[in-house]
């Protein structure tokens, strides 16, 4: 029940925000009782909480599945997570949102235990394609000289921002702009 009302609510959120999504639109969507949403969550902000967390816990297993499990070399598989987050983000379908994107800046402001959640499943997005940058960098398939860690902050950091610019244009050019200042940054051919 707790994972319906995560899933449930998680593309209402992801379209409206978090502020903008009463109670009653989740227990609506979700076909519970009140009583029921508090047996799992006791306030608004707790389900939040538990919303990114399980969001995170399963944006990860997707990252890890590009990155670590593909055939390719690293950069081959770092390309392709960013091609997968192109065409995830560069939507309007509240399914595929991003919802570090789309709540960082609302939440943060008013929760600091749902900032936290944030914080570290950022954290856990660098780390990751950080991790796939030194296998690169190992691998020769990354030819440059780069500071790993600092390098996967930087294009996530990148891409976060094409991807709030992208909200307000709407075009795809600043995914296009994103993409090639990544293979640019990594040194890797067109």
């Amino acid at each position: 029940m707790k994972q319906h009302i995560l899933h449930t609510a998680r593309p209402i959120i992801a379209g409206k925000g978090f502020a903008a999504v009463g109670l009653n639109e989740i227990l609506s969507a979700a076909s519970i009782p009140k009583g029921s949403f508090y047996y799992y969550f006791k306030s608004k902000d707790q389900f939040g909480e538990a919303l990114l967390d399980s969001y995170f816990t399963e944006y990860v297993a997707k990252m890890d599945s590009i990155l670590f499990h593909q055939q390719g070399s690293a950069a081959n598989r770092l390309m392709n997570y960013w091609i997968a987050w192109e065409e995830t983000q560069n939507t309007q379908d509240a399914e595929y949102m991003c919802l570090a994107v789309k709540l960082g800046g609302e939440v943060c402001d008013l929760s600091e235990a749902m900032r936290e959640v944030l914080r570290k499943g950022t954290i856990q997005i660098i780390h990751r394609l950080s991790d796939c940058i030194e296998e690169g960098l190992s691998d020769g398939s990354i030819p440059a000289q780069l500071n790993a860690r600092q390098t996967g902050a930087q294009l996530y950091a990148l891409w976060v921002g094409a991807s709030l610019l992208e909200k307000i244009h709407r075009d795809g050019h600043l995914f296009e702009i994103a993409l090639a200042t990544t293979r640019q940054i990594l040194h890797l051919s067109v």
